[in-house]
């Protein structure tokens, strides 16, 4: 199909819409599609920062954006807490273009509060507040009075093979990546806001782009649409809760987030200690596989994610078999 025609346009409005929608974008942002979410890391500093940004770092995919950002040459600055932890005290100056939030760190199960998130558009009102919602999104619900972009992809909430990215920005992204072109600053090729968003009125895309992965995200967001996301989200705290119960009573294994306040809802992250390869086998042969640890914490940790696909059920079972597992 040409991502040109007609019928393709349809397909990118009807994406776009369900997705304004299903999270309730309000008028002023707009959706654009990328190759992944590690791409607009890197276009999200390119468009919206000439020289300082400022990242909250809490584990392995929080920390690779703060890369990122020094990798193309920022004055990349970085509050970081100890893995599994919440964020304190922090001093963001009045210069800073850009604040990173990481609302749902993948690495660690640590899921920033809202009323975090949410607190820095009073506070640093000339920021450009950019939240990372790749493993939590379709569950929380952002106040975008208070973010100006938001951005995932569709491989874990959305259920779909990955090679989408998705990203939301308000008009306030589109004129500071105007206004950095007009400086003669670097803001990238083809993937940047000005040209993303020219084409994207048209409902169009700049390149070819993965026209059956866009047509497959419109079909899911209309199922959960027909769903309803205040069912999702009921059906996400219940799995959660179920699994996070279990941890507290088995004993042999914990949640690695001790503060309820920041525990994941969506990726729920356990010390395992020496026990993960015999946790791993008694789930595998229940048909459930759960997801090593990341990183420092491969050996000792599992992961398990709770999206919309996966059902009440399916979270039951996963307590029963770590209940009645023997250690």
């Amino acid at each position: 199909m040409s991502h040109r025609s007609k019928e393709f346009e349809t397909i990118f409005a009807s994406a776009t819409n369900g997705i304004k929608q299903l999270l309730s974008v309000p008028d002023g942002f707009h959706i654009f599609f990328t190759g992944s979410a590690t791409e607009i890391w890197e276009r999200s500093i390119q468009n919206l920062v000439a020289q300082q940004s400022y990242h909250f770092v809490n584990g392995a995919f929080s920390k690779r954006y703060f890369e990122i950002a020094q990798q193309l040459g920022k004055t990349a600055i970085k509050k970081e807490s100890p893995a599994g932890q919440a964020f304190t005290d922090y001093q963001i100056n009045d210069d800073i273009e850009l604040i990173a939030l990481t609302h749902n760190e993948t690495s660690t199960g640590v899921s920033l509060p809202m009323d975090f998130i949410h607190s820095f558009r009073d506070k640093f009102p000339k920021a450009l507040i950019v939240v990372d919602a790749v493993s939590s999104l379709p569950y929380p619900a952002f106040d975008f009075t208070k973010i100006d972009s938001l951005f995932f992809s569709v491989q874990k909430g959305l259920g779909l093979p990955a090679g989408l990215g998705v990203w939301i920005v308000n008009d306030k992204c589109l004129a500071k990546a105007d206004s950095l072109l007009t400086k003669g600053i670097s803001i990238g090729t083809y993937h940047n806001l000005p040209t993303l968003y020219a084409n994207a009125k048209k409902n169009q895309t700049p390149e070819t782009p993965n026209v059956l992965s866009i047509y497959l995200l419109a079909k899911v967001v209309e199922d959960f649409l027909t769903r309803s996301v205040h069912t999702i989200r009921k059906e996400t705290e219940y799995k959660a809760a179920v699994l996070y119960n279990t941890l507290n009573q088995i004993g042999y294994a914990k949640p690695f987030v001790n503060d309820p306040s920041i525990q994941s809802q969506s990726v729920i992250v356990t010390d395992c200690g020496t026990h993960v390869e015999k946790i791993s086998k008694a789930l595998i042969e229940k048909g459930l596989i759960p997801g090593e640890g990341y990183g420092e914490f491969k050996k000792t940790h599992l992961r398990f994610a709770n999206f919309p696909t996966h059902s009440k059920e399916q979270f039951e079972l996963l307590a029963d078999t770590l209940s009645g597992l023997k250690v």
